[in-house]
């Protein structure tokens, strides 16, 4: 894959998100969303993001499964391309939420979003750490439950069977392909440490460091949400009984 289709593939990633996010404003949007459709939008798209990112990157090691063996050289150019078109969307992201939201409200998104993009950047123009790459959007099949939970939340679907489910399921696959997932990258750097350059090696460090931070409490907030403060609830429920 060469490098100027590299980039035909972030532009085209991004200019593919944006009609997307277009295709999401003809359909109605919800009453109880209405109060913010920018943020209606922007939660649908992603969730798009997440669904075929978590689809394609399980795709990836079963079409070539060599790639977990060597996760700094070996590669598909199906693989390449996710990484590209990730890129796009985060950009796109980017770019939209600096447009439409205030900078005390999203500069945690607008951070995690420039250190992925910076991560990426480094492994599609290289041409090297794509396996590693792949491994990290894995979290995403977590963020497929993740948006949905905000889509449910938006609707006022915030009680009941389907959101209790599909909470249960967010913290699950948050452990599994988020908390576990950046343990093992982590663990893995340290171990390889001898086969990467000090710059990719920095960059990959910082970067984990962060996303682990950032994991961390976004975890604590969810089970405070959807499990404390329900808990809490039900408690006080059966004392007035």
């Amino acid at each position: 894959m060469e490098l100027s289709s590299v980039f035909l593939t972030i532009g085209g990633s991004a200019g593919f998100f944006k009609l997307v996010n277009i295709g999401v404003g003809k359909f109605p949007v919800p009453e109880s969303a209405c109060w913010n459709v920018w943020k209606w939008r922007n939660i649908c798209t992603s969730f798009v993001h997440s669904f075929v990112t978590a689809t394609w990157a399980l795709l990836c090691f079963f079409v070539h499964p060599q790639m977990a063996e060597d996760l700094i050289e070996t590669h598909s150019v199906f693989s390449h391309v996710l990484v590209s078109l990730s890129i796009g969307y985060f950009i796109y992201d980017f770019l939209d939420m600096l447009q439409r939201q205030k900078l005390s409200q999203s500069w945690e998104l607008l951070f995690h979003h420039l250190v992925v993009i910076t991560c990426f950047g480094l492994a599609v123009v290289t041409f090297r750490y794509i396996g590693f790459s792949v491994v990290a959007l894995l979290v995403e099949i977590n963020s497929v439950f993740l948006h949905l939970r905000q889509i449910l939340r938006m609707v006022n679907i915030s009680k009941g069977t389907l959101y209790r489910v599909n909470s249960m399921i967010n913290l699950g696959t948050y452990v599994v392909f988020r908390i576990n997932t950046l343990a093992w990258m982590t663990r893995w750097l340290v171990l390889n440490r001898d086969k990467v350059p000090l710059l990719a090696y920095t960059l990959g460090s910082v970067g984990m460091a962060i996303m682990t931070a950032m994991n961390i409490v976004l975890f604590y907030r969810l089970l405070r949400t959807d499990f404390l403060k329900s808990s809490t609830r039900e408690a006080k429920k059966e004392k007035e009984m």
